[in-house]
């Protein structure tokens, strides 16, 4: 192993990865008063949701809109703890959906997204009210676990008793656990609406991994909320939500190494060694923001056989049956389209969910997730441009599996499917693009860092498994995993709080 050009430092946690749920366990860990220190091999933090510059303008790597922003939500307490000023913009409507025959513009009010619902033409009003009403039930109670992550696990006292007399509100999801959300649909005499079927199956394609044929039904039904819980456009792009978490490790007293690649992880006396760029890193625990693959590799590195538990090599198992993404970063000219919009809304950002061919899966430029920036963004774009990032799921087992020339022809093909909805749906902006940036799960690997470009988490299909894992557990002694492939899964908010929770947990096992 070559030298390191620092002497070896000593901590007591180790996070390998600058991602939400790094960031969210090195802040959990630092305000803890444990000596923390964090590597990140890229210039920036955020991983996913990072935001970098090419070509003098600035895009979002991979995430672009995330909840956690209401009074009681982790995010803005992190930010309201420690002064940072990050700049946000409400969303309304937060997702503009386009298909064919469809023109929705989700609210962030539930309310009223129900009552747009039961204003388009042959809308099973009562059915649709009888729904709604069902998912709530379901989704208040989740939801809340986020206004007080105290009670997610790992459990105290208070957080059982907590639980013990919420009891009653936690019966309807017994009702649905292990079952799709298809099935809730035939339930309520939904099947045949299809702007409802539509707004599902984008909707739980892009939180939770897949669509409602497939998706668990308590998963969806809470991720129909997402919407509603605090979701705020960040200014300048998502990666500034995680530079303000990197400065908030920093003066919680930890420390954030940025272009530090971590290069081994080996076992050693009273805990792990980690070599990385910049000198190596004796910790008494690692805290690894990273799929297990890299983990995996990382040991193999460090001389020392993988020791990661099985249900740590079951994550990876689920991961590879998901998906990567095929990416458009665009910049566009403001109103070459000729559609000037309402009144004040050309200062606003943008959510679009495009859908070409509605009987088709949503995948592979069939279904594109497209989000504009705001006109007052001139740190990623000059006055009268926007920067535009496109994205839509690839299943990586297909990928994976064609040759080299097979599978530029493919991400090809894929791309230009993407232009062409972007066209037919969008034609405010298509119109006006004079920059356009292509990228393939490799190009997203070398911007994120994710081993071969794989997005989003494990697909939350439906079956009891998916409450298999409901606690963060070591993936080997005093080695912990966090992100949005583990506990509690996808979403910026998710990947932050569970860095939380592992911390919670490790601080224990180190006092």
């Amino acid at each position: 192993m070559p030298p390191t050009a620092a002497p070896s430092q000593r901590v007591d946690v180790a996070v390998i990865g600058g991602g939400l749920g790094g960031l969210g366990a090195a802040l959990a860990l630092a305000e803890r008063g444990l000596k923390v220190t964090l590597l990140e091999s890229l210039r920036y933090p955020g991983g996913c949701a990072g935001t970098f510059t090419r070509q003098g303008y600035r895009f979002d790597a991979g995430a672009t809109l995330s909840a956690g922003f209401g009074a009681r939500q982790p995010f803005r307490r992190w930010l309201d703890r420690y002064g940072l000023p990050l700049a946000l913009t409400p969303l309304d409507p937060v997702v503009r959906l386009r298909a064919d025959g469809l023109s929705l513009n989700v609210p962030s009010d539930r309310g009223e997204l129900l009552r747009r619902l039961c204003a388009l033409p042959g809308a099973p009003v009562e059915g649709l009210r009888r729904f709604f009403e069902y998912q709530a039930r379901v989704a208040a109670p989740l939801w809340a676990l986020f206004d007080d992550t105290d009670l997610l696990p790992p459990l105290s006292a208070r957080a059982l008793l907590a639980h013990a007399g919420r009891a009653a509100r936690y019966a309807p999801l017994l009702t649905c656990a292990g079952r799709p959300l298809s099935a809730l649909l035939d339930r309520f005499g939904l099947t045949g609406f299809e702007p409802l079927r539509l707004y599902l199956d984008a909707t739980c394609q892009i939180t939770a991994q897949c669509g409602l044929r497939d998706v668990e039904a308590p998963v969806a039904l809470a991720a129909l909320d997402y919407y509603a819980q605090g979701v705020a456009h960040v200014e300048g792009g998502l990666g500034e939500l995680s530079w303000a978490l990197r400065d908030a490790v920093v003066a919680a007293g930890g420390e954030v190494r940025l272009s530090a690649r971590a290069r081994a992880l080996a076992p050693a006396p009273g805990g792990w060694r980690v070599s990385a760029r910049g000198g190596d890193l004796e910790a008494r625990a690692v805290v690894a923001n990273l799929l297990p693959s890299a983990v995996e590799g990382l040991l193999r590195e460090g001389g020392a056989p993988a020791p990661l538990s099985p249900w740590a090599r079951r994550a990876q198992g689920a991961v590879e049956d998901g998906w990567g993404a095929v990416m458009l970063y665009l910049v566009s000219e403001e109103g070459a389209g000729g559609e000037a919009g309402a009144a004040g809304e050309a200062c606003e950002a943008e959510h679009w969910q495009l859908i070409g061919d509605a009987a088709a899966p949503l995948m592979e430029g069939n279904h594109v997730f497209c989000s504009v920036s705001g006109a007052r963004e001139l740190t990623r774009a000059p006055r009268g441009s926007r920067v535009l990032t496109l994205s839509t799921h690839v299943p990586m087992r297909r990928l994976l599996a064609l040759s080299d020339a097979d599978r530029g022809a493919y991400v090809q093909r894929v791309q230009r499917d993407m232009r062409a909805l972007f066209a037919a749906r969008c034609p405010r902006w298509s119109a006006g693009v004079y920059v356009a940036l292509t990228a393939s799960p490799r190009t997203f690997e070398r911007f994120t860092g994710r081993p071969r470009g794989y997005v989003g988490g494990p697909p939350r299909r439906a079956g009891l498994r998916q409450y298999l894992q409901m606690s963060p557990r070591p993936a080997a002694p005093g080695l912990y995993l966090v992100g949005d492939s583990h506990f509690p899964g996808q979403s910026a908010l998710a990947a932050a709080v569970g860095g939380e929770r592992v911390a919670a947990r490790l601080a224990r096992e180190l006092r």
